[in-house]
């Protein structure tokens, strides 16, 4: 029997038309923060209440590595009296705000990879949140681009996106699709603290979408045989969000601060280091591949001492930009899709037998990665 090759033969990247830089975001934070303390005077100087912290230009550069980040809706973050986006509501007949941008970056990715809906088998919406519980974003798109076969969501926080990639794979590797369309509308903003000066810089909207196919249906311009995936998982609560249905029961506040994104930055960065290192060097061995013959790391995007640090654990010194570009610093931390930006916009200039490596890491903790070849 044939072995059935698998390759990514394109992707699609959609970037909101709002962003608001760190002066922007300081600004109305502090305005925001310096409310809060004169209105609760009495009750910060009394020891019931905490007063906020003020922020920077400075702090957020030296913590992040972030300049900027793109948002859906910019209307609503800046405004201190009520410091979250405003969106529209629509109606169960309308297309839903993540069905949309996913749309954005599908057909872009099925152009790159000179595909129509009816060469594509499934949908995967996969990203760290989705808007609604059911019916799936990824039915919808499913939908709206007339495609046949199924298509369902997957939420694995900030590794849903290379978590995807390897549903994909596995799927047309067994034959059960010959064409996968995977897709990662990171709407993050309305879960976004956008009140707490340790997190509300750390987030972006954006969406990105991929074409899995076997080689012998791809025909597009730049494609990369997917030579291995690998994932893993490793409980830790130490990134979390607790919002939830269950909250209607429980009768706890449906928006308190345990409902927003909230993580132990020290542990995460002590932990989840040396983890993806470990688990890049030890796919790489199996496939007998040295590190040093990797063209091109195109890793998970939420902070930029994080990827110096994994960088200096794989080479023994400071990837350059070429080897691992860096998107956050206009894009910020997009959850699962920060490793897919940089792949989108750094994947041309590769030639014939190049190697690179996608790699995501968050929240589970978990981790996921291909090593892929251009074709």
């Amino acid at each position: 029997m044939t072995e059935t090759n698998v390759v990514i033969s394109g992707v699609g990247l959609w970037t909101p038309e709002h962003s608001i830089s760190n002066e922007e975001l300081v600004t109305a934070y502090n305005g925001y923060a310096e409310k809060y303390n004169a209105d609760n005077a009495s009750a910060i100087e009394a020891g019931d209440l905490s007063a906020k912290p003020l922020s920077s230009v400075e702090f957020i550069n030296k913590a992040s590595g972030i300049n900027s980040r793109f948002v859906y809706r910019k209307d609503g973050i800046l405004d201190i009296d009520r410091m979250r986006p405003k969106w529209e509501e629509r109606g169960n007949e309308e297309l839903s705000h993540q069905a949309e941008v996913a749309l954005l970056a599908a057909r872009k990715a099925l152009a790159a990879a000179n595909k129509k809906p009816e060469d594509i088998d499934a949908v995967i919406v996969s990203c760290a949140y989705t808007q609604r519980s059911y019916p799936a974003i990824a039915i919808e798109v499913q939908n709206q681009l007339g495609i046949q076969g199924f298509g369902f969501d997957m939420l694995v926080a900030c590794s849903a996106a290379t978590f995807a990639l390897q549903r994909a794979y596995e799927m047309v590797k067994a034959g059960t699709a010959r064409c996968v369309l995977a897709i990662n509308p990171e709407l993050t903003s309305p879960q976004n603290n956008w009140r707490d000066r340790d997190s509300h810089f750390i987030f972006g909207d954006v969406a990105t979408a991929t074409v899995v196919e076997t080689e012998a249906t791809a025909n597009s311009e730049h494609c990369y045989d997917v030579l291995s995936t690998k994932a893993v998982t490793s409980f830790s609560n130490n990134i979390r969000s607790n919002y939830g249905y269950s909250s209607y029961a429980d009768d706890s506040e449906p928006y308190g601060l345990d409902k927003f994104f909230i993580q132990n930055g020290r542990k995460v960065f002590k932990e989840v280091c040396p983890m993806a290192a470990e688990h890049i060097s030890s796919q790489l061995d199996a496939l007998g591949i040295a590190v040093t013959d990797v063209r091109r790391w195109w890793l998970h995007q939420a902070n930029i001492n994080m990827n110096v640090l994994i960088g200096k654990r794989l080479l023994g010194r400071e990837a350059t930009a070429e080897e691992a570009p860096i998107v956050l610093d206009r894009y910020a931390n997009t959850a699962s899709a920060g490793s897919l930006i940089a792949f989108n916009l750094h994947h041309e200039d590769l030639v014939s037998g190049d190697l690179g490596v996608i790699c995501s890491f968050g929240a589970g903790y978990s981790i996921g990665s291909l090593v892929v070849r251009k074709r």
